[in-house]
């Protein structure tokens, strides 16, 4: 489980690309402190578990269903992305339960900038739209943000200056693709309907 505030911000150092998967060498002083093999860490908000590590950078294995499903695909080397290390249980839940389980992506149409906010416009899959409401929760490649409105198959979220900053939200661009993960709290809802009418 992640809280969707991320932590620091990694680099793609090396890909290797093999038949149905890829390794992800990326490199963080910061996260390497304290990582060790089996660790759960979301970069860009998909839960990935360290396979090795070594002095400069530690190692993602990337099987091919979660490249189909996720912006990972489109990494190179030195691409950025965002790190959060799984959840304490001592620790405050500051943004949202996220589970790092991304199930589709969707496209950046607009990017708004204000003094103190951006907003971003974002076209998600109408089948997922179901799991959105005004107000409710959505990770954005890792980072948990608030549904400030819907409009058709579009949301928009609002991300403050310090947020902004302190992810990979700050390079994004019309065009760009990002990862979803809807509110898992709504899908339990839904199948408990399901499970009712049936």
């Amino acid at each position: 489980m992640f809280t969707g505030i991320i932590e620091n911000i990694g680099i793609i150092n090396k890909i290797q690309k093999h038949d149905n998967s890829i390794k992800l060498f990326v490199s963080s002083s910061f996260l390497l402190s304290d990582i060790k093999i089996g660790d759960s860490i979301t970069v860009n908000g998909v839960c990935l578990t360290v396979s090795d590590f070594s002095d400069d950078d530690f190692i993602f294995d990337v099987v091919q269903e979660t490249l189909d499903v996720t912006n990972l695909k489109f990494l190179h080397n030195d691409s950025q992305v965002n790190l959060e290390r799984s959840m304490l249980l001592s620790s405050r839940i500051d943004g949202h339960i996220v589970q790092g389980h991304v199930e589709t992506v969707g496209e950046i149409v607009d990017i708004k900038v204000f003094e103190n906010q951006t907003e971003l416009f974002i076209k998600i899959g109408d089948e997922y739209l179901k799991y959105c409401i005004h107000k409710g929760s959505i990770a954005i490649d890792g980072v948990s943000l608030t549904i400030a409105d819907i409009n058709k198959n579009i949301i928009k979220v609002a991300i403050i200056p310090y947020t902004l900053k302190n992810t990979i939200l700050n390079t994004l661009e019309v065009g760009g693709i990002v990862n979803i993960e809807t509110d898992m709290l709504s899908k339990y809802v839904e199948k408990m309907i399901d499970n009712k009418e049936n």
